[in-house]
C-alpha cells in the first residue's frame, strides 16, 4: 500500500520530474559544438589514454583490455558525476524550491536520471570498441541491463544521500571528491583484482558495489557468460539498502533543507 501511495503521489508530479531532466541535458550540453556525441566520444578518448598508459603492465592479464577498460571507465564515471551533481541538486535549485510546492527529492532524482541517460549513450562507446576489437556478440548480452539498472537504483540512493547532507554541511563538496578519487582506485576499472594486495582481494568484492556491478558486465560482455546468481543477488541488495538508507535520511531531513537554503 505504501508503495501504491509513494507511485501515485510522484505520478502527480511527472510532467515536472519530465521537465527538469530535460533541462539537465540541455543545460550540460548547452554552447557545446558536438551536444551528444561527446557522451561517446569522451569515453572513447579516456580509453584510448588509458590503453595507452596501462596496456603494457596490465594487458597480458586482462582478456581484451580496451572492452574491460571501458566497461570500467563508463560505469565509474557515471556513479561520480551523478554522485556530484546530486549534491548540488538542493541548493542548486532553492530558489524554485521555495516558490513551488512539488517534492524536493524530484529535483535530486531528475539529477541522477539526467545523467544515467548521457550514461546510455556512452554505451554507444562500449559498442564501437567491441566492434573495433572483434568482440563477439553473445545472447547474453541483453543482460547487462541487469547490473546497468543495480548501478542506477544505487546512485539514486546514493545522490538522495549526498544531496541531504550537502545542505547541512557545504563542506561534503570538497570531501567528495577525496572520497571518489579513493573509491575509484580502490576498483579494478584499469587494473585486474588480482594485482591488488590479498586483503583487498577480499575486501573489495565484498564491500565496493561498483565491484559487482562492473564486473557482472565485463562477464556478460568480455566473456559471454553469465554473472553467479551470488553476484547479482550482492549488487542488487546493496543497491536496495543504499535506497533505503538515502530515502529515509532525504525524507527525515528534508522538513528543515528551507532553514539552510
Amino acid at each position: 500500500m505504501r508503495l501504491k501511495r509513494t507511485v501515485d503521489y510522484f505520478s502527480k508530479y511527472k510532467d515536472f520530474f519530465i521537465l527538469m531532466v530535460e533541462r539537465d541535458i540541455k543545460l550540460k550540453y548547452r554552447r557545446s559544438f558536438l551536444g551528444y556525441v561527446w557522451s561517446i566520444l569522451s569515453p572513447l578518448l579516456s580509453m584510448v589514454v588509458l590503453t595507452v598508459v596501462f596496456s603494457s603492465m596490465f594487458e597480458r592479464n586482462i582478456e581484451n583490455f580496451p572492452v574491460y577498460l571501458v566497461i570500467g571507465n563508463i560505469m565509474f564515471s557515471y556513479i561520480r558525476e551523478s554522485s556530484t551533481l546530486a549534491m548540488n541538486s538542493i541548493l542548486k535549485n532553492a530558489s524554485l524550491l521555495k516558490k513551488v510546492r512539488v517534492p524536493k527529492y524530484i529535483f535530486t532524482l531528475s539529477t541522477v536520471t539526467s545523467t544515467f541517460i548521457t550514461f546510455i549513450f556512452s554505451v554507444g562507446a562500449l559498442l564501437i570498441v567491441m566492434i573495433a576489437t572483434n568482440t563477439r556478440f553473445t545472447f547474453y548480452f541483453p543482460l547487462i541491463v541487469v547490473p546497468v539498472l543495480e548501478l542506477y537504483v544505487f546512485s539514486v540512493g546514493l545522490g538522495l544521500l549526498v544531496a541531504q547532507a550537502t545542505v547541512f554541511f557545504r563542506d561534503i563538496k570538497n570531501i567528495w571528491n577525496v572520497v571518489t578519487l579513493a573509491w575509484m582506485y580502490l576498483t579494478p576499472i584499469f587494473y585486474p583484482i588480482e594485482a591488488v594486495p590479498k586483503f583487498l582481494q577480499t575486501w573489495i568484492p565484498r564491500l565496493n558495489p561498483m565491484y559487482s556491478y562492473i564486473t557482472q558486465t565485463r562477464m556478460i560482455v568480455v566473456q559471454g557468460a553469465l554473472p553467479p546468481m551470488s553476484m547479482v543477488l550482492q549488487g542488487a541488495i546493496m543497491a536496495v539498502v543504499m535506497l533505503i538508507i538515502g530515502a529515509s535520511l532525504f525524507k527525515h531531513n528534508s522538513k528543515s533543507f528551507i532553514l539552510y537554503i
